[in-house]
């Protein structure tokens, strides 16, 4: 799918996802990624959504955010208990759904200036 926003070029936003990768800006993203209004980490470990561990926790909540959207490939699936308990106990609110509507969410809530980490799986 691919999406025309205008907003200020000094965000990132996401401007098209496919079962192959996510466009941000002029970035081709090939590799589950975290993005945020400002920065862009690609080929984050985790591979996939079946890989992700507490440890990568860590990398999204260095960035301070206030959501974590976790995007979790083309159907919604759910992570452990003990990541949503670790958001939790960091006060790091968590959504979880599946990459195009974390991708939609994400824009919304980056345009409304809010503190989101967008945390995305391909598969």
């Amino acid at each position: 799918m691919k999406f025309t926003l205008e907003a200020s070029s000094r965000v990132n936003l996401i401007r098209g996802y496919s079962a192959q990768e996510i466009r941000v800006g002029e970035h081709r993203l090939h590799a589950s990624c975290i993005i945020t209004a400002d920065t862009l980490i690609s080929e984050w470990e985790p591979a996939s959504f079946a890989d992700l561990t507490l440890a990568h926790l860590e990398t999204i909540l260095a960035l301070k955010p206030e959501v974590v959207l976790l995007g979790t490939g083309p159907t919604q699936r759910f992570p452990p208990a003990a990541i949503r308990t670790a958001l939790t106990a960091r006060g790091v609110g968590l959504e979880v759904m599946d990459l195009g509507a974390a991708c939609r969410t994400f824009n919304i809530l980056v345009q409304e200036e809010r503190q989101v980490a967008a945390a995305l799986f391909l598969s």
